[in-house]
């Protein structure tokens, strides 16, 4: 297989899809690795180590021009014109970015495999997991620094003065962001609400996180409640492949107080709060009803090199399938057919098909043969 692994071209995202070492592996299994000329150095991997791991390097058409090509985040719109028929396998998030490259995947009958949709033998989410993980640490560091009264917030600090607890954090989601999200906020000790929809995940939160965690039914009345004093909120929800819902109305943030943060996480599927709208890392807050809004799509992008290292484990065993069995590898694995988003044509991930109002194009992955 000829594997291109593309330069990523998104505001200040510096991710790379594959290792040196991973690199080192596909071709030591008799692959072609074909990475983009200065695709790892914003990572710490200079060109000289994809070199010596076997790698060519290579410029932007020719990386693309291969069977499988590797990317961290969806293709911008200069990218559709790569666009050509082969695999692509990264985050693409469908249900929340714009329809314009759903279109240009179904127009091209690209084969799009989403690291978001795939799932294990337990229905949970790999290669979300990692980067959910920094994203959560992410936004309570986020929204702790844009608290601070130079970026016009509360100037309230999360943290523990002389033993007593500063700052309420409201946290909407107890998935792995909003478990990262509640550590991270406790660790600074700061009072921590959790929102979540079962009562049986309290024990849990309070057991991995601060025994000190006050644990919510989510409702629209709880999380109004509750963020009417808080400084800082975290939009953690998530559907596998679908929309986010807005959990937060407009209503409610009107309510908060002003200078308040929101970080809305869930902002590649749309955003769960609904004044939320994308921002990039060079424009990454606004401002709505006097609350500071943080909504950065690529929030992992600003540690490439943890987010790159961690990402890379979780995604190199399915890429070696990919890369050996082609997309018969996809098919005997049910977890990993769940990541097909486009194939031949068809949208194959029916939440995205429902999220876009495109339901003529959406044809079941079973009505197709890998063969």
């Amino acid at each position: 297989m000829k594997i291109g692994v593309a330069k990523e071209i998104k505001d200040k995202e510096s991710r790379i899809a594959l290792t040196p070492e991973g690199a080192r592996r596909l071709a030591s299994a008799g692959h072609e690795v074909r990475v983009e000329c200065g695709a790892g150095v914003g990572s710490g991997f200079p060109d000289e180590e994809y070199v010596s791991a076997g790698a060519k390097i290579t410029d932007t058409s020719t990386a693309w021009d291969s069977d499988i090509v590797l990317k961290v985040k969806e293709p911008m719109p200069s990218e559709y014109g790569h666009l050509q028929g082969q695999i692509v396998f990264t985050y693409f998030h469908l249900a929340g970015v714009p329809r314009a490259l759903t279109e240009a995947l179904l127009r091209s009958s690209t084969t799009s495999i989403a690291y978001e949709t795939v799932e294990d033998s337990s229905g949970r989410l790999p290669l979300l997991a990692p980067m959910s993980a920094i994203a959560g640490n992410m936004a309570t560091l986020m929204g702790a620094y844009y608290l601070a009264r130079f970026n016009r917030g509360r100037g309230v600090q999360l943290g523990r003065i002389m033993g007593e607890p500063h700052g309420k954090v409201v946290i909407i989601g107890d998935g792995v962001v909003g478990r990262h999200a509640a550590a991270t906020a406790a660790g600074l000790g700061a009072t921590v609400h959790v929102a979540g929809e079962f009562a049986d995940r309290e024990s849990k939160l309070k057991r991995e996180v601060s025994p000190d965690l006050h644990f919510l039914i989510s409702t629209p009345e709880t999380i109004a409640r509750e963020i009417r004093d808080t400084d800082l909120l975290v939009g953690a929800v998530l559907v596998h492949g679908a929309k986010a819902p807005h959990v937060v109305t407009e209503s409610m943030v009107r309510e908060m107080p002003t200078g308040a943060v929101i970080v809305d996480v869930s902002i590649d599927q749309g955003g769960c709060i609904e004044t939320s709208r994308p921002t990039s890392h060079s424009d990454p807050v606004y401002e709505r009803h006097g609350v500071i809004h943080y909504c950065v799509t690529n929030m992992p992008g600003a540690y490439p090199r943890t987010s790159t290292i961690a990402l890379g484990n979780a995604t190199f065993p399915y890429v070696s399938r990919l890369a050996d069995q082609g997309l018969g590898g996809v098919a005997s694995d049910p977890g990993f057919l769940r990541g097909l988003n486009t194939y031949r044509g068809y949208i194959t991930c029916e939440p995205v098909a429902e999220a876009l109002d495109m339901k003529p194009r959406y044809h079941p992955v079973t009505d197709f043969s890998f063969q």
